[in-house]
């Protein structure tokens, strides 16, 4: 048996791939926030801040790329 996913519309909200407007849905899926795109499948992956922000605390960076 599956789970059913609860998904939301996000009003206003333009796809970045198609362009469409009121196409993105908004749903939770193990946690993890997601973003999909019912008219051509676009999808991405909301990193909550908590785990970002320890993600890039335990980076290690050789140096800043800074274009003249």
């Amino acid at each position: 048996m599956q789970k059913k996913v609860k998904r939301r519309f996000v009003a206003g909200a333009v796809c970045p791939k198609c362009q469409e407007l009121d196409t993105i849905s908004l749903y939770y899926e193990n946690n993890v926030e997601k973003l999909e795109c019912v008219s051509c499948g676009y999808h991405d992956v909301q990193t909550d801040e908590s785990v970002e922000a320890v993600t890039r605390e335990n980076e290690n960076v050789i140096g800043i790329f800074k274009p003249h």
